[in-house]
Parts: C-alpha cells; sequence; structure tokens
C-alpha cells in the first residue's frame, strides 16, 4: 500500500450498475456509448456500501466540462482531494478476483474516511490504482 495525495477535486459523470457484480459491464458500455470524446476522458469505478451492505457500484468518466453530466443525463459527483491509501492492481482485465481482497485490505485502515466511496482509477488498459480516502491528522 501507498500514500497518494490528490491535490484537486475531480468532477466525474457516473451510471449506476443496476446489480453488483453483474451489471457493471453494462454501465460502463451503456456510459461510453452515450458520452462524446470518451478518447479525452479518464475512465473511474466508484462503489460505497448502501444501509443494507450492499455495494452500489458506479462507472465513471471525467468531466470535460461543468454540468455535463447532467446534460447528458447522467449523475454528477466529485472524488475529493485528499489523501488515500492506494494499491495498484496490473493486468486487472485478467485479474478481475484482485479487486475485492484488493479493497478488503485497504478498508482495513484505522483512518478510513468513511464518508467517501472506494475509487477505481483507471490509468491504463493494464494499470487500476485501487483508492480509499483517509483522513490525516
Amino acid at each position: 500500500m501507498e500514500k497518494y495525495q490528490l491535490n484537486d477535486d475531480i468532477k466525474i459523470i457516473c451510471n449506476k450498475a443496476k446489480t453488483f457484480p453483474n451489471g457493471v459491464m453494462e454501465a460502463f458500455t451503456t456510459l461510453e456509448s452515450s458520452v462524446p470524446e470518451m478518447e479525452k476522458r479518464t475512465i473511474y469505478g466508484i462503489s460505497k456500501l448502501d444501509e443494507k451492505r450492499l455495494i452500489i457500484y458506479k462507472a465513471a468518466v471525467t468531466e470535460l466540462h461543468d454540468g455535463e453530466a447532467e446534460s447528458l443525463g447522467f449523475e454528477a459527483f466529485t472524488v475529493r482531494k485528499g489523501t488515500y491509501m492506494t494499491e495498484t492492481i496490473m493486468d486487472w482485465q485478467n485479474n478481475m478476483q484482485a479487486f475485492g481482497p484488493t479493497f478488503q485490505k485497504l478498508l482495513d485502515n484505522p483512518k478510513l474516511d468513511w464518508d467517501s466511496p472506494c475509487v477505481e482509477w483507471y490509468k491504463s488498459d493494464d494499470e487500476v490504482m485501487c483508492m480509499v480516502r483517509i483522513l490525516e491528522e
């Protein structure tokens, strides 16, 4: 695990998966087919437990301008700047089973910011950074 300092908020466009994990690919496919200029955007995954302790997952991409999410009929969300504990998964497309244990390890941090979601930052077709926000003293 490594600390990562996110220096700026990231405004994203979200599409909630109908189910987890089975609806995740559909959520990404819908988002990618509905949002223009995908080549200019960074891809994210956002997840959080609901009150029933079920995972709510949202496929996401960066906004190119303010208000874009709403204008396209999607939810807007902001990944808050701050300190994150991270772990990278390489060859993630062939290593999907690594996500659960990786996030479980990150969520065990006693400084965890429980108000912030888990974040997957898809840095490339091969590399994803798993991130959880922590509270600094």
